[in-house]
């Protein structure tokens, strides 16, 4: 989703309790609805925001229809959470520089950094996103490029925005599993700072504010709101919680090390090292309402000398700590690739039910059926003046149509659909020098669109790694140069085969047949049918055996016309589809054994 107003955000994952909405932050203030006005008047023209996208659960989706955004002062928001159980209908969004620095060190004034963190504190909003919803649905907004926009004083009038002091510069804000705490690390403090809600609601309910900021938005006094502060060390960023009550981890990015600490009666329970500058963290489910403790993953920033050097550019670092009993311990160290390991969140594996394939000729983009989507024996090539549609299938190992031939300055539009049903029979599609690269899931249909403005023949193939014959899954595109005239001429193949040769193929289709029907009889004869997985290669293996059929007719009638080259070629394809068959059926034999199958009274 492409924010309507908002220009920059840092962190857009944070979901209410039943993923009524997303909450996605501004990061950085600008004019709402990327307009312009001059850095003079940034603390009335410029502004920051928080987005509540609407969640469809029966489409899956975001929806434009039903999200709101809230205007907030120019400050930089940064991090959020949205509060659960007691605190549900309630979200939390930290900021750093709300001293609103501009900058200017081409001008001789000190750097953002140095203004932006002057002040000891910066401000924690607090959101009534449940009576936002409500006061959105009921219009009193603003409309902005099309969104509906809760202005600053209809929040306040409408008591839907508080703030209050927080330690500066914080990095994370983190909602306990029984919704009762709010925890706020600043990295340029030593403290963590635990909120509570019940405090919070309390001060709101009587008025007690310590005045407002800048804007009119009440200010709840730090010591009004504070549960507990705990000095960790230094730099403490993000916080997890463990399955037992009341513990939390927080990461310290400047000591590199992780405090587990009790975040109820404020402390400390131990320390580890990592290496090197942590920034975020992730527990085992560890932002949920109920944790599930055992591991902890430390997601550092840098590694310096931890691994091997492979050049300038060097890796960063993943630490598994084992967190199940009193005192943390290092299990693992996992360099990663990354530019900077990021926020994350672990689930159970067992609560996940993806989808393993697409419906057939799904368009991803959409999740409806592709109009153009087509299946094997469907191919064609259309022309309309100078548009070239090609209606294509992918399935291992070859495209179809295998030979695309247009002319110089014709626009060609490839519609692709994989036609595979095993699980994780991924196609790739690029054409040589064209700069197209689908990746295509099975059931998937995607598109590539091109000019094809420069004359060649240019090779089209699969890019990802799909089957023994990978890399002789390809074609061409034939691009002809402008008032090019053909000649008539025929093409000579590259090996010429005989009734031998046919018939030496023959023999070996009939052998690798034979292990097939093993297999088969060893699926039939267990419980496969109670294995979704195995169905679906059960279906898989009936295609290719489908297909295998085919191109078996096709060799036995250019046979019976003494046609050895073709009937020797296609005995080929039929052997190829076999071998499909054979290798989806063996995965489903292995898949039966490791998983209990038992036999069936035939």
């Amino acid at each position: 989703m492409v924010n309507p107003i908002l220009q920059s955000e840092h962190g857009g994952a944070f979901v209410t309790p039943n993923t009524e909405y997303v909450i996605e932050a501004a990061q950085y203030p600008s004019v709402l609805g990327r307009g312009f006005a001059p850095l003079s008047e940034f603390n009335d023209k410029f502004r920051g925001a928080v987005t509540y996208w609407k969640f469809d659960r029966e489409a899956g989706r975001i929806s434009y229809d039903g999200s709101f955004s809230m205007e907030l002062p120019p400050y930089s928001q940064d991090l959020s959470d949205a509060g659960k159980l007691v605190s549900d209908g309630w979200s939390f969004t930290n900021s750093f520089c709300a001293e609103r620095y501009v900058g200017g060190i081409e001008q001789g004034r000190p750097p953002f950094e140095a203004g932006c963190s002057q002040n000891d504190t910066d401000y924690l909003h607090v959101i009534n996103w449940r009576k936002a919803a409500e006061v959105a649905a009921a219009g009193k907004v603003t409309m902005i490029n099309d969104h509906p926009v809760i202005m600053m004083d209809t929040a306040i009038e409408e008591g839907l925005l508080y703030l209050i002091a927080e330690p500066k510069s914080p990095h994370g804000v983190d909602v306990s599993p029984d919704g009762k705490y709010i925890v706020v690390g600043g990295k340029l403090d030593t403290q963590a700072s635990v909120y509570s809600f019940e405090k919070i609601q309390a001060a709101i309910e009587a008025g007690n504010f310590a005045g407002t900021d800048p804007y009119g938005i009440p200010v709840i006094a730090m010591e009004d709101a504070l549960h507990v502060q705990v000095p960790l060390g230094l730099g403490p960023l993000h916080n997890q919680f463990d399955s037992k009550e009341c513990v939390v981890y927080t990461s310290l990015y400047v000591d590199s090390q992780v405090a587990k600490w009790d975040y109820c009666k404020g402390e400390v329970l131990d320390k580890i090292s990592i290496h090197y500058n942590i920034g975020h963290l992730v527990a085992m489910e560890g932002e949920s309402v109920h944790p599930a403790g055992k591991y902890l993953i430390s997601l550092n920033k840098l590694a310096i000398d931890r691994f091997n050097p492979v050049g300038p550019l060097h890796p960063q670092n993943h630490q598994l700590i084992d967190i199940s009993g009193d005192k943390m311990q290092l299990l693992y160290d996992m360099p990663v690739p990354l530019g900077e390991p990021h926020y994350v969140t672990a689930i159970a594996a067992d609560k996940l039910k993806p989808l393993v394939r697409y419906q057939y000729g799904t368009d991803s983009r959409t999740g409806e059926k592709h109009p153009d989507a087509v299946r094997p024996g469907q191919e064609r090539i259309e022309r309309d003046g100078t548009n070239v549609k090609v209606y294509m299938t992918a399935i291992r190992s070859h495209f179809t149509p295998e030979i695309v031939e247009v002319n110089e300055g014709d626009t060609v539009e490839f519609i692709i659909t994989n036609s595979e049903r095993a699980e994780d029979e991924t196609h790739g599609f690029a054409v040589s020098t064209y700069n197209v690269n689908l990746s295509l899931e099975p059931g998937k249909t995607a598109t590539a669109k091109i000019v094809a403005d420069h004359p060649g023949v240019f090779s089209y193939y699969c890019t990802e790694f799909c089957s023994a014959l990978h890399l002789e899954m390809t074609g061409f595109l034939v691009v002809k140069p402008e008032g090019y005239v053909e000649e008539a001429k025929a093409g000579e193949e590259g090996t010429a085969y005989t009734e031998d040769d046919y018939n030496r193929q023959v023999t070996t289709n009939q052998q690798t047949q034979e292990v097939i029907d093993s297999v088969v009889v060893y699926i039939t004869g267990r419980n496969y049918q109670d294995f979704p997985e195995v169905v679906a290669l059960v279906e898989d293996a009936t295609d290719q055996l489908t297909f295998a059929e085919d191109a078996k007719a096709k060799m036995e009638a250019a046979a019976a016309s003494s046609d050895w080259q073709n009937a020797t070629l296609w005995a080929g394809q039929w052997w190829q589809y076999q071998v499909k068959a054979a290798d989806i059926g063996l995965r489903a034999k292995t898949f039966l054994d490791e998983h209990g199958a038992v036999e069936v009274q035939q």
